[in-house]
């Protein structure tokens, strides 16, 4: 960290410390993994690896080749004798058949459904989502990112249909804290009495020292008085001294995101967002692109990628510290969403992210105030219109 960043830095850690932000857990190696084909092949050889355990925790899982493949191997995981848990959200499985899921379980696979509707808590249920991508394997290795278990993100398909997106993984310390916190949401979802079994038996840092690379892991859901999702971006906007990139497929920052991204400018730092062209929620498009005026008139350079669907949540400050996981910069991702993100400080790591993420900008469209401010006055009237309904999107 350079000079000019530590007194700032200081100065809003201790004003986050209160927020009980997580502790810095310093001897990891972190591996990043810059597309669908990379990132599924390293998974699946984990878990045909994979000795004791497997704990995966997915927003959406299709019943596709890449779904039916992650069947194939977690059957032939169970059937060596290694434990295996699979949290899934049910609102984001919905198009997902019943009968993927009682093969699985037939198969030994012990499974959670997150969310199941019920008409005793009313409507709050609906709003409610497990958007966590997690897998976790022999308490020793962590999978983490932006991906879903689908072709669309498995480089299976043709660009117009595929998902750009980041995933990484962690070997070290920091592992056994993504473990007890899958196992904390399987206890409050099944309404268990938290009995300790032999697959939370192993010792609290069995990964040990793997590697130089200091991670905070970044928990966010709505039990949360305050949104330590949103904390962590803030804190890590007003620490840059130099430069910032963020990639982000849905765009709905909120007044305190967007002010702290023009004070950085204003200080001097160079802010760039890389934002999607399309979208699978055609509406966020809207809702996103109604900020772009008050900051492309304060200085951020905003780029729309065209090729693929940006589905990649991530940020990255002076190439050093990066913010990655499941969480987007959205008002959702914040206040209502069960998330994971990682702060990554290395610098190995961070120039991976910032080569990719400038080859990205490089081939992407940059935003211009001028052009923008052209756009139709019925475009404006909908991105007024949704506006009033951004919270819930």
């Amino acid at each position: 960290m350079s000079r000019k960043r530590i007194p700032r830095f200081i100065r809003l850690m201790g004003r986050l410390r209160p927020l009980g932000l997580p502790v810095t857990h310093r001897h990891n190696s972190v591996e990043l993994f810059h597309g669908g084909r990379q990132f599924f092949e390293a998974f699946f050889s984990a878990i045909r690896s994979a000795e004791h355990t497997i704990l995966l925790e997915y927003y959406l899982i299709h019943n596709d080749r890449l779904g039916n493949g992650l069947t194939h191997e977690l059957a032939a995981a169970v059937g060596r004798g290694v434990s295996v848990k699979l949290i899934y959200d049910y609102i984001g499985c919905l198009d997902t058949p019943a009968s993927y899921f009682k093969k699985l379980t037939k198969q030994g696979v012990l499974l959670l459904p997150f969310n199941v509707p019920s008409f005793r808590r009313g409507f709050y249920w609906f709003d409610k989502r497990d958007h966590r991508k997690m897998m976790i394997v022999d308490d020793s290795l962590a999978f983490l990112g932006g991906f879903n278990i689908g072709d669309e993100y498995a480089g299976c398909m043709e660009n117009k249909q595929s998902f750009r997106d980041l995933g990484f993984s962690i070997r070290g310390e920091a592992v056994s804290e993504l473990r007890a916190i899958f196992h904390d949401t399987w206890h409050n979802e099944s309404d268990e009495k938290r009995v300790r079994d032999t697959t939370e038996q192993h010792p609290r840092h069995s990964a040990g020292k793997a590697g130089d690379a200091a991670v905070n892991i970044i928990s966010g859901g709505p039990r949360q008085r305050r949104s330590y999702i949103r904390e962590a971006f803030l804190v890590n906007i007003a620490s840059a001294a130099e430069d910032i990139l963020i990639a982000t497929p849905y765009f709905v920052p909120g007044p305190r995101i967007i002010r702290a991204l023009l004070r950085a400018v204003r200080r001097g730092v160079r802010v760039r967002l890389l934002l999607p062209a399309r979208s699978d929620v055609p509406l966020m498009l809207l809702l996103g692109r109604s900020s772009y005026s008050a900051l492309l008139r304060g200085g951020v350079e905003i780029f729309e990628l065209e090729r693929e669907i940006l589905h990649a949540k991530v940020m990255l400050i002076d190439t050093e510290r990066a913010v990655i996981g499941s969480a987007n910069l959205d008002q959702r991702s914040f206040h209502r969403n069960f998330e994971i993100n990682c702060m990554v400080d290395n610098v190995q790591f961070g120039g991976q992210i910032r080569d990719l993420l400038l080859e990205e900008i490089d081939a992407a469209r940059l935003v211009e105030l001028d052009v923008h401010e052209r756009r139709g006055v019925l475009i404006r009237i909908m991105e007024r219109v949704v506006n009033l309904f951004g919270w819930f999107l």
